[in-house]
């Protein structure tokens, strides 16, 4: 693979003082037609230690309007970031739509450099990458243009680099420590390196080899390429959806007047208030410990309630957090995007808070709302929420895989209980504003959301982050219901 980029390429300076104004010009009016168009373009800068990555970032800087452009440089991983899922530093880095966003370091290099020094294994380098192109995957999906640059030199080249720079007054200081090592190592890495771009080399995500022995030919030909590639993406009229992963089990979404799943959840259970009051100690008490607990093994947890609106879920969070240390849980309630939040993947918004280890994140309506009101209400296309069980169930993998415990709760009610509590609220003046036009609006859409509530649970109930369906109908036998069913899933995680 790496021998194409190994032909001994140049661009002579007469030619490159003569290219490079142009192409500079070029990319500063493709980058501000791109900001009209909404599409966020990723840049990823990888290859060879010592091939000049840092310099290509420092081209580009140059060639774009900063003010469009950010570059993100990983390195180690901070403490807070050992603490959350592998990617959650990246997806706080991700650039907004109709911007630049410079990855120099990227999700590639950890699992590089843990194959190459034997931290992992061949099966794990190869389920890391394979969680990497689903990624990257997703973000085509979304409409991001990806641009992945691997720089090659051969072995002969870079430590002749090496030690002219070395040698060279007043350039050793670019000479990185991990470049030395690098090159004590070259065989392996090369070896690695080549495996990786095999695995993740995508047809909306291609790899671009860049000979790096050359300066100018090496900066020209990445000017090029983004020039092209963003070109193409702005005259492109539409984009051709990939089709997420069929599921074998279903096939079909729900019907409207299908027995659903929430046609068999038995509404009748109650508790008197003397055994709520009862229990409700019992479990708040039972959670307190196991929250501290949680927090002493670095556990952290996710618990997300979804549910009909008048359903009690906000009630339902209050006992639960009247559990806790205030310093230990947060409470993210979810409405409609912010502007800010519209200009990036729908998951960004909950990636961003996810917790550090031993603490709990809870979030009143979540990322089901992709599948639930943007379905209904068509606020998302067909083939975009059809795709979203798949990327939902990978989010709640990766969370999980960090040592993350997922609870989710449906509360649900009957039809005829929504409509006695939607009054109700009418009539008292410290509930009246929980009831909205919108709420109504929702409730002659009964049987559109109870399909794909039915969908969501069918789809999304996974072994790692399963469903529990809490009869709502009785809020006090619904609170106790939750508390027990948290306590029993923090219990069993960290015993």
């Amino acid at each position: 693979m790496f021998e194409a980029a190994e032909l001994g390429r140049k661009i002579a300076k007469k030619d490159f003082d003569e290219e490079e104004p142009l192409l500079h010009t070029n990319l500063l009016e493709v980058q501000r037609k791109l900001k009209d168009s909404g599409t966020p373009v990723i840049i990823i800068v990888s290859g060879v230690e010592g091939a000049g990555k840092g310099e290509v970032v420092n081209r580009l800087n140059e060639w774009f309007d900063t003010r469009g452009l950010q570059t993100y440089a990983f390195w180690d991983e901070s403490d807070e970031e050992r603490e959350r899922p592998f990617f959650w530093r990246f997806w706080r880095s991700s650039p907004p739509r109709g911007t630049i966003g410079i990855m120099f370091g990227s999700w590639y290099t950890k699992p590089i450099i843990n194959l190459a020094f034997g931290d992992i294994d061949g099966s794990e380098f190869d389920r890391q990458l394979t969680r990497i192109a689903e990624y990257e995957r997703m973000l085509t999906n979304d409409g991001a243009l990806v641009v992945k640059f691997w720089f090659h030199m051969s072995k002969k080249d870079l430590r002749k680099r090496l030690k002219k720079e070395a040698q060279e007054n007043g350039k050793n200081w670019k000479v990185s420590p991990l470049a030395k090592k690098f090159s004590k190592h070259y065989n392996k890495f090369c070896s690695v390196s080549e495996r990786a771009i095999r695995i993740t080399d995508q047809g909306k995500c291609p790899w671009y080899l860049v000979e790096a022995v050359d300066r100018r030919y090496r900066d020209i030909t990445v000017g090029r390429i983004l020039l092209n590639a963003i070109e193409q993406r702005l005259n492109k009229q539409s984009t051709t959806e990939i089709p997420a992963s069929p599921q074998k089990s279903i096939t079909t979404t729900t019907q409207k007047g299908m027995v659903t799943i929430l046609d068999h959840v038995d509404l009748k259970p109650k508790l008197s208030d003397t055994e709520y009051r009862r229990l409700l100690g019992k479990y708040q008490r039972k959670f307190y410990k196991l929250a501290w607990a949680a927090r002493e093994k670095k556990r952290s947890s996710i618990a997300v309630f979804e549910g009909w609106d008048a359903s009690g879920k906000g009630g339902a969070i209050r006992r639960l957090t009247a559990a806790m240390d205030a310093r230990l849980h947060q409470v993210i309630s979810i409405a409609s995007p912010t502007d800010e939040e519209k200009a990036q993947h729908y998951l960004w918004r909950f990636w961003r808070h996810v917790p550090r280890g031993g603490y709990v994140t809870i979030y009143d309506r979540s990322w089901y709302g992709r599948v639930l009101v943007e379905r209904v209400e068509q606020f998302a296309k067909e083939n975009e929420w059809m795709r979203s069980y798949q990327e939902i169930n990978n989010f709640e993998e990766q969370l999980c895989e960090h040592g993350i415990i997922v609870v989710k709760f449906w509360v649900h009610i009957s039809k005829a209980e929504q409509l006695r509590r939607f009054k109700e609220r009418e009539k008292i003046p410290w509930k009246v504003h929980k009831i909205t036009e919108e709420d109504w609006r929702n409730r002659e859409k009964w049987d559109d959301y109870k399909a794909a509530i039915n969908d969501m649970v069918s789809r999304t109930s996974t072994e790692y982050a399963p469903w529990t369906l809490v009869p709502g109908n009785d809020k006090k036998y619904a609170r106790i219901e939750i508390l027990k069913t948290f306590c029993n899933t923090l219990e069993k995680a960290i015993s």
